[in-house]
């Protein structure tokens, strides 16, 4: 599946729905994991977010993805204050990997300033 570009990615493999060139805004944005991520993670089984009202960092873990495989750091793409969580993946965290760009995201964060941040097509290139 390829990267969409309406959003950008992390060197560490997450996604933050701000388009390119745009200014941060005011309201909470999505957060995920790319396919690639979860493609090297397996089959995820537990989920350990952010809780609503934590100040997240750009660039600093956040939360941890346990797979079939591994257990692996969840990190910031911006620093701000978590608005929400994806219940339904932390009760079925298959469904992340199902939908990873839609129904699959695992927070929100009212974004204050980001971490770098990649295009699809940087992104892209990291993973070549």
């Amino acid at each position: 599946m390829a990267n969409p570009a309406d959003r950008l990615y992390t060197a560490e493999h997450e996604w933050i729905l701000l388009a390119p060139g745009a200014e941060l805004p005011a309201e909470p944005v999505r957060v995920g994991l790319t396919t690639f991520a979860l493609d090297a993670l397996g089959d995820v089984v537990y989920v350990d977010l952010p809780e609503v009202g934590a100040t997240v960092t750009a660039g600093d873990a956040c939360g941890e993805v346990e797979s079939t495989k591994s257990v692996s750091d969840l990190y910031s793409p911006a620093t701000g204050v978590v608005a929400e969580v994806n219940q339904a993946i932390v009760d079925d965290p298959a469904l992340i990997a199902a939908d990873p760009y839609d129904g699959g995201w695992l927070f929100t964060v009212t974004p204050q300033e980001t971490a770098k941040l990649l295009t699809a097509e940087e992104y892209e290139a990291l993973i070549a």
